[in-house]
């Protein structure tokens, strides 16, 4: 009988490979959040390998964002692309300097682009399945590809 951690990651496998490509990016939003959260937790309660492997799990989210974004599509993508650089630099930071601070700030700074996102998804219809690539799903499933 499979345990309930091997039940909860075959669904989230499910979830993501099934998922539209803006339903992933929520997805992947989601993940950045949480890491973050445990992250700056960790931080501050001294867990200094847990607030490492979730802020260079954030890391991998803002590195396959960053891939994944036609800046040149739309206005705000140059912008985005900035964002994003900024936010690793700021992600490495933390990790290095174990600044439970400079990781709210990311936090802060991520969760209203989560929120954004969220909300235009769900005034979008579906797009169907996603053919996202692998590296963008195991992020999203909190792996690496």
């Amino acid at each position: 009988m499979p345990t309930i951690a091997a039940q909860r990651a075959a669904f989230a496998t499910t979830a993501a490979s099934t998922a539209s490509p803006q339903s992933l990016l929520v997805m992947l939003y989601d993940r950045l959040v949480l890491d973050l959260e445990r992250a700056e937790h960790a931080q501050r309660t001294g867990e200094v390998g847990t607030a490492h492997t979730n802020l260079v799990h954030a890391q991998d989210i803002v590195t396959e964002l960053a891939v994944a974004l036609d800046a040149d599509a739309w206005d705000g993508g140059p912008g985005l692309a900035a964002l994003y650089a900024w936010l690793r630099t700021e992600l490495v930071s933390a990790n290095v300097t174990k600044d439970a601070e400079t990781t709210a700030a990311c936090r802060e700074v991520v969760v209203p682009l989560r929120d954004a996102w969220r909300e235009a998804v769900a005034g979008t219809p579906a797009a169907g399945p996603a053919a996202a690539r692998p590296a963008a799903r195991a992020a999203a499933l909190g792996g690496t590809a």
